[in-house]
């Protein structure tokens, strides 16, 4: 049986494991590079040690763990799991709960500017009647959620414990929202929990909203120019910019010897991510999101061991039994950023799909991008649901 205690959370890391990082940082051992290449290879030399200068001598922890313990946390035992959770009512009494799921590899970090918007719109030039009461959990293996002590946590387990931590916090009724592996987690649980989601609301969405296999030239005939575009940026994602995925889908106990004892490798393997994934590519990621909070991301994964165990989540997910084929009787909305591959055809097939945007800017982490357009966005998707 499970202990279902809902229990105050606050982050204290000990002073140790901070000078120890500082002790690594300090001694890093950094590997060669070709003359000229810049990101070709991967992420560059020339950044990576700025960069990792900046995290020993430049930022402090201290500070953004102050600002995260201003935020009401919690932790409770779900399916064997433990489960960390931000927990942010509006001021509004009647507002709309709703269930946000971060992805990899991302943390908890990246709702951090919408939360106010979402919570309190009145205090940031909106509608009262658009407020939500946040619900904001690590998955289980990232961060403070983690690690997972046992196989088979893949996104259909979780959402699955999502639809018990919503009603172990007497939400009978809620919305959910996610994207990246979120998407994954909040489209399952309007298939799951069809009686008590109102509404879903994705973004940065893959599976089933993009082809799986080739699209022949009939069908690429058919499709919009922006469309085809998607296809292009799928397949670059499949023929050059995947082999983290195929590593952590088949190998995440190999890479998390290198993540979890070198701080540098954690944070190339998660900033080569950034670079990549925000919008538009050519820039670094701290022009559009702030360098500390980048860090402050990574700073999750470094400071619980939890690389490795966040990797597992690929693992699960490609070698779960079945995956659900069935349409979703669920409201979704889809909010398609710039560096966004969905295909609204194609997500037709299986989703009750009511919202669609798109939008030319902002990218893979919109809400550390574009928090205004994703604020908006969900706004808009759930006022017919409320």
């Amino acid at each position: 049986m499970n202990n279902e205690a809902i229990t105050p959370f606050r982050i204290d890391i000990a002073q140790s494991a901070l000078d120890d990082l500082d002790n690594r940082l300090a001694g890093a051992r950094w590997p060669d590079e070709l003359p000229g290449v810049g990101w070709e290879y991967g992420i560059s030399l020339e950044y990576m040690r700025e960069l990792a200068e900046y995290w020993r001598t430049g930022y402090d922890w201290r500070v953004q763990e102050a600002e995260l313990n201003k935020m009401p946390q919690f932790t409770t035992e779900i399916d064997g799991q433990n489960v960390h959770f931000l927990h942010v009512r509006s001021p509004q009494p009647d507002a709309l709960p709703l269930l946000l799921t971060h992805g990899w590899p991302g943390s908890i970090i990246e709702f951090l500017d919408v939360i106010g918007p979402l919570t309190n719109p009145a205090a940031h030039g909106g509608d009262p009647a658009h407020a939500f009461h946040l619900v904001i959990p690590s998955l289980p293996g990232f961060g403070f959620s983690g690690p997972t002590t046992e196989t088979g946590w893949n996104t259909g387990r979780v959402a699955a414990a999502w639809a018990e931590l919503m009603l172990r916090l007497g939400y009978e009724r809620y919305g959910v929202q996610g994207g990246d592996l979120g998407a994954f987690v909040s489209a399952e649980l309007g298939r799951i929990a069809a009686d008590h989601v109102v509404g879903v609301h994705l973004n940065a969405a893959t599976f089933g909203f993009i082809p799986f296999g080739k699209v022949s030239d009939e069908e690429r005939a058919t499709l919009t120019e922006s469309e085809r575009a998607r296809l292009e940026r799928l397949a670059d994602f499949l023929g050059d910019d995947n082999g983290y995925f195929q590593i952590q889908a088949t190998r995440p106990q190999t890479i998390s010897y290198a993540l979890v004892d070198s701080p540098t490798g954690q944070l190339a393997w998660i900033m080569e991510k950034f670079k990549a994934w925000t919008f538009p590519t050519a820039d670094l990621p701290e022009q559009v999101i702030d360098r500390d909070r980048l860090l402050t991301n990574v700073m999750l994964y470094w400071l619980t061991g939890t690389a490795g165990s966040a990797a597992r989540m690929y693992y699960e997910n490609m070698h779960v039994q079945n995956w659900h084929a069935q349409p979703s009787p669920t409201p979704i909305g889809v909010a398609v950023f710039a560096q966004d591959v969905a295909i609204r055809r194609i997500g037709e097939q299986l989703n009750n799909i009511v919202h669609w945007s798109e939008f030319d800017r902002g990218g893979h982490f919109a809400a550390m991008e574009v928090p205004e357009l994703l604020t908006a966005d969900i706004r808009r998707s759930f006022a017919e649901l409320k």
